[in-house]
């Protein structure tokens, strides 16, 4: 059961259910992400189309997405609606709810290494992060990447800034980055050849950076370096040396060199 911060849905909010009972003139979902909560989806607003069964629509367990007509507190539950969607904005709110999920094992691991309920989890940070990141997910996203300061920034718990950066670390690994450029390099001494063979190595020579460098040839002489990181910055600075360092050896050898960023 994902959980939200607050106690009922919004109208117009997409939401994820789970069919618990399926009748003549309508269907009852238990909600997903708001505890103890309920979706009734009126008969009318199965489908589009004229419903001559609602069973062919609708049946127990199924998990469905629906969009939010009217919240009824004192009935204990929300109009829903399972027409008034696009098949993209299904796709899209189950992915997200399929996120969350992901997002509350991570915090159970968290509660776990603490010694606490995935319950005191939610109260005493969960609800937290929702507030200040967006939601739980985003929250172990920016400490997988950036570390436990970019959570302390945000006054969150020291205790459970760094069991969050733990588990992110281990558990989330950061996009890749991919960027590439040309260096137009030519030589005309006699060693030629080994010069900028010499100069392509240097290119790739990234020392203990992390960054992964790739050189193929365009076409002489032109040459394509390509460089693969988990972090922008970086890749863009590594990008940057490797051509210097190409070029560098070319024009000691009397050659002339220059640098072309590909576009994205």
């Amino acid at each position: 059961m994902v959980r939200k911060s607050q106690e009922w849905p919004d109208e117009g909010e997409l939401i994820v259910g789970t069919v618990y009972k399926v009748l003549n003139y309508g269907a009852f979902a238990k909600l997903e992400e708001y505890h103890g909560k309920e979706a009734f989806i009126h008969i009318s607003e199965v489908s589009s189309g004229w419903v001559k069964n609602i069973r062919d629509h609708v049946r127990e367990n199924q998990k469905i997405v629906c969009r939010v007509l009217r919240v009824n507190p004192k009935k204990g539950h929300v109009d829903a609606s399972l027409k008034r969607i696009r098949e993209d904005q299904r796709t899209k709110k189950i992915q997200q709810w399929k996120i969350e999920q992901k997002a509350e094992k991570f915090l159970e691991l968290v509660a776990k290494s603490l010694d606490k309920t995935l319950d005191a989890a939610y109260d005493e940070v969960g609800y937290e992060l929702m507030d200040k990141f967006g939601d739980i997910y985003g929250a172990f996203e920016i400490a997988a990447e950036e570390g436990v300061d970019s959570l302390l920034n945000e006054d969150i718990n020291e205790e459970w800034a760094e069991a969050i950066t733990k588990v992110a670390k281990k558990n989330i690994t950061p996009p890749e980055v991919h960027i590439s450029g040309y260096v137009d390099i030519e030589t005309f001494v006699p060693n030629g050849v080994e010069v900028i063979i010499e100069a392509l190595k240097a290119a790739e020579d990234n020392g203990d950076d992390e960054e992964e460098i790739k050189v193929q040839c365009v076409g002489a002489p032109r040459y394509r370096i390509t460089v693969k990181s988990t972090d922008y910055r970086l890749a863009e600075k590594a990008l940057k040396n490797a051509a210097e360092r190409c070029i560098a050896i070319v024009e000691q050898s009397e050659g002339n060199g220059s640098f072309l960023r590909e576009l994205e």
